[in-house]
């Protein structure tokens, strides 16, 4: 699955990370302490509810490290599994395993943490036909993994970068003199790209539809209103709830019969998820 993560470099990735972990003189206690043939056995296990994300990086962590690492996987990433389950069983190099154990368990907890919970919010919405989205709000550096982590849990990719469509912002707006003026320069620049406003307002609607927008997005609407601006629209454009969303209110929200709603805390805001690695000395 790690195939499907646009624009990431997993090589790049593990070695940066174990770069910035091992520093200028590697894992001084593992040397100090463990002899240079000693090996483990390990079980990889997750001590609470969780939905998986991140096994191939967690793994090719410890391949860097040993290339003879045997490893055997238990579970897949997209999957929702239960406290005590053994997601990988690891024999190899004691001092190698010790010494990816973070940087594996760091990434893979994080990620899953995401995956999780994406799949709650994913869970509360289902049967309402409404389409969870992410956002651009990631820890810099890591939004491909961390949108990687939001599919798995169920959510649909919004954009990945600025260049992948058109969203006039309220500040555009502002700046530009008006949701219309906003549009309209918008459809002059001919991008190819699908024009989708931020509109907080029901007054707002029909000046931005017809100036030319594609798809709007209500900006932190009540439902009352949401089902107010569905009806003036009368489906003439894709409509998109944002703005104070939580597990809470979030039903009601997808009740309204809004396309999508995007939740910046499913990437900015996730807790990590409980993993360990257990180990066995076997010679």
């Amino acid at each position: 699955m790690i195939d499907n993560i646009p624009n990431f470099d997993l090589d790049e990735f593990v070695q940066r990370v174990l770069a910035e972990d091992l520093g200028n003189s590697g894992d001084v206690t593992s040397n100090a302490t463990i002899s240079a043939d000693a090996r483990f056995s390990a079980t990889m296990n997750c001590r609470e509810p969780i939905v998986v994300a991140g096994l191939d990086i967690a793994i090719a962590f410890f391949r860097a490290l040993d290339r003879d690492v045997g490893i055997e996987r238990l579970a897949n990433d997209g999957d929702a599994v239960s406290a005590g389950t053994v997601l990988l069983r690891l024999d190899g190099k004691a001092r190698e395993m010790l010494t990816a154990e973070r940087s594996a368990l760091n990434t893979l907890q994080h990620l899953s943490g995401i995956a999780t919970l994406t799949r709650s919010y994913v869970d509360r919405i289902a049967g309402t036909g409404a389409t969870l989205l992410d956002t651009r709000k990631t820890i810099p550096g890591l939004r491909a993994l961390e949108k990687y982590a939001a599919r798995m849990g169920g959510a649909q990719n919004h954009r990945m970068r600025l260049d992948d469509g058109l969203l006039i912002k309220d500040n555009h707006v502002g700046v530009a003199g008006g949701v219309a003026e906003a549009v309209s320069a918008a459809k002059a620049c001919r991008s190819g790209l699908q024009i989708q406003v931020e509109v907080d307002r029901i007054d707002q609607i029909e000046p931005a539809l017809a100036a030319g927008a594609e798809r709007l997005l209500l900006d932190n609407m009540k439902p009352d209103v949401l089902r107010q601006a569905i009806a003036l629209v009368a489906g003439r454009v894709p409509l998109e709830a944002s703005g104070g969303v939580n597990l809470d209110t979030i039903r009601a929200i997808a009740e309204t019969g809004v396309n999508y709603i995007s939740v910046g805390r499913i990437t900015q805001s996730a807790p990590a998820v409980d993993i360990g690695l257990d180990y066995v000395l076997t010679t």
